[in-house]
């Protein structure tokens, strides 16, 4: 589900300074997804902190840190923050090459399409979760998938 919020205190003025991606780093599809985020041109410089961490916790006090373990949460320094798909949309967004690929995915036609690949991505996610209670694992899903592929 798409979901954006804005902070009440109504901080901002509608230009996105840059965006906090806060991820789940027992996952090794998210730690993937870190790397290649990372790696690309950003018109929207983003960060990233692990979900739930205590830096994430100290950053974003009043965010429900459970939500962000189970949803990709992105939140903008204007105080808005997404969730789910809408934070998959705003990383594409904050991207040079592939702004016009987010705008696209979410034109009504196309987000039916964009969600059903996010569950899935979301499924792939939960599979491949690092177990334990701290969940940092370091293999990523191209490790994992080379080792189930062979």
């Amino acid at each position: 589900m798409t979901t954006a919020h804005s902070d009440p205190a109504g901080h901002g003025a509608g230009r996105v300074g840059s965006f906090t991606v806060l991820y789940d780093e027992g996952c090794p599809v998210c730690r993937t997804a870190h790397r290649w985020l990372a790696s690309r041109a950003q018109l929207v410089p983003l960060k990233f902190a692990p979900a739930g961490s205590p830096d994430a916790r100290s950053l974003f006090p009043g965010l429900d840190h459970a939500a962000t373990m189970r949803d990709l949460t992105v939140v903008a320094d204007d105080g808005s923050y997404y969730s789910g798909d809408a934070a998959w949309f705003a990383c594409l967004w904050a991207l040079t090459d592939y702004r016009a690929t987010a705008e696209r995915f979410a034109h009504p036609r196309l987000l039916p399409g964009a969600r059903r690949f996010i569950a899935a991505i979301s499924a792939v996610r939960e599979r491949t979760r690092s177990p334990g209670p701290d969940r940092t694992g370091t293999a990523d899903y191209r490790d994992q998938c080379d080792d189930r592929c062979r």
